[in-house]
């Protein structure tokens, strides 16, 4: 039986690197041939230390993903195979919640100052939740904002974000008909929504 997630994993080397060797060509050419002004210079090169620093943390986190498979099963990480700042993730539900039994798809943007500045992350998969937008997928979570730390890691931000999925915040809702149903004390309306939207978009069909 082939586990529950199953990716092809791309060259991560070539994902990171390749696009550094060309920059890099191209900033010689433009500096031999005088055409360029020094300022002009000195920013592509800022650039350019940007996006390897950037680069080589997220090499880093993809090869901690890969050892962290078995250690963590309730995550599955995967890089776009031709863009390192482009990720998505499947998520389990977390069990005792109205999302168990479900998975969720995640998609991450990754800036280039990252980790000095947080992915931005949304939901794929619709969820009915009083933290997160029914229609774009948009995540209301602290550390994705103002909470934000370097230590912080794509795997971490999915622990955070399932975290989240058990234990909402009605008080700072992007779905109000979700928050205005905990803020009522209307739990079990609460669930019921919540279980059917995970068995509408987060269940395979079955048949």
């Amino acid at each position: 039986m082939e586990p529950l997630f199953s990716w092809y994993l791309p060259s991560i080397e070539s994902i990171c690197f390749l696009p550094l060797l060309i920059l890099y060509l191209s900033l010689s050419s433009c500096h031999s041939s005088a055409v360029e002004d020094d300022d002009s210079i000195f920013a592509s090169l800022g650039k350019l230390e940007m996006q390897a620093s950037s680069r080589a943390r997220l090499f880093k986190e993809y090869k901690e993903v890969q050892r962290e498979k078995v250690a963590d099963p309730d995550i599955q990480l995967v890089c776009d195979d031709t863009n390192i700042f482009k990720w998505t993730a499947l998520i389990k539900g977390p069990s005792e919640t109205p999302y168990e039994g479900g998975v969720f798809q995640l998609a991450f943007a990754v800036p280039e100052p990252y980790p000095l500045q947080p992915p931005q992350v949304r939901f794929l998969t619709k969820i009915f939740h009083p933290n997160v937008h029914f229609k774009t997928g948009e995540i209301c979570l602290d550390i994705l904002k103002n909470a934000w730390s370097p230590a912080w890691t794509l795997q971490s931000v999915c622990r955070a974000i399932i975290a989240l999925m058990a234990h909402p915040e009605p008080d700072s809702p992007l779905n109000c008909d979700s928050g205005n149903l905990l803020r009522s004390g209307d739990v079990r309306g609460f669930n019921s929504m919540a279980s059917m939207y995970t068995r509408l978009a987060a269940m395979p069909k079955k048949g």
